[in-house]
């Protein structure tokens, strides 16, 4: 049964650190090369899961979030999917789904591949071709490959700041950003998903600086540009952006966007959807 949590390491996300029945399945295990200690999705059977409670990962920056930490459970792809297929959006669309398979190399390895899952109850509820308001996401780059010739869904090639794919020793996402990079991605993904700083870096005092070549060599593959994840918080924003030295205080997010916008990204991601929208609707 596939669950819905960033990560399989979950005391970030839900209550299971107050749990004292579960004290014992603290554990440490290497995930994706790096040693990680926590609660593990994989070692709780579903019904135990559903007595654990979401929290607010960054209560510190987001209280108005954390204030509705114990009441929601875990839910099921299952539940998700029923939610999306049963909804509309204020517009009255198809409200769209995009599922990210985290640590695909990991979970094949202890036996619990995703992907047919995925792919079974994507088809199910009818998200099954590329008009499908539905896409698949992946740092890793075996399981897009073979995702491909699983299903017509859209795919999405994320890329990260650093790094390079769990699965790929020696690749780095650098490595996959140039020009050859891009288009071998163009061979089996529809989409790049692009680390903020990959498209734009910043200054060595916080600001935003020159726009690299990435958006439009990325075009130039036929892939789609999606940034990730902008955020309001002043933490997280470039220097000009900010709207004082509060960290949890909200700055000028819509700006952020609008110069990543003109650089020639076309989609991207945002904690504050309603932001995101404003952003759209006033860029030039």
């Amino acid at each position: 049964m596939l669950v819905d949590r960033h990560e399989n390491e979950i005391s970030g996300t839900t209550d299971v650190a107050s749990h004292p029945e579960f004290a014992d399945r603290r554990t440490t295990k290497t995930i994706d090369g790096r040693a990680v200690t926590g609660w593990f999705t994989e070692d709780f059977t579903l019904a135990e899961l559903k007595t654990l409670r979401a929290i607010e990962r960054l209560p510190q920056l987001r209280p108005g979030s954390a204030a509705y930490n114990g009441m929601y459970e875990v839910p099921t792809f299952e539940e998700v999917l029923k939610v999306a297929t049963s909804s509309t959006s204020c517009a009255g669309k198809p409200v769209g789904i995009i599922p990210e398979i985290k640590h695909g190399s990991y979970f094949d390895f202890i036996g619990l591949s995703m992907e047919e899952e995925v792919v079974r109850l994507l088809h199910a509820y009818g998200f099954d071709t590329r008009r499908s308001p539905a896409v698949i996401q992946s740092f890793e780059v075996g399981n897009l490959v073979e995702l491909n010739t699983m299903t017509d869904v859209r795919l999405v090639q994320l890329i990260d700041c650093s790094g390079g794919p769990a699965d790929k020793p020696g690749v780095t996402y650098a490595d996959m950003v140039t020009r050859s990079g891009l288009k071998t991605i163009g061979s089996y993904a529809d989409q790049v998903g692009l680390c903020k700083n990959v498209m734009i870096p910043r200054n060595a005092d916080g600001t935003l600086g020159k726009p690299t070549s990435v958006i439009k060599d990325a075009h130039r593959a036929h892939l789609t540009v999606v940034g990730w994840t902008f955020r309001a918080e002043n933490y997280f924003l470039p220097t000009e952006f900010r709207s004082s030295a509060d960290p949890a205080a909200l700055g000028d997010m819509v700006g952020e966007v609008h110069a990543f916008l003109d650089a020639g990204m076309d989609q991207f991601f945002t904690d504050q959807p309603d932001l995101g929208v404003e952003a759209v609707s006033t860029s030039r």
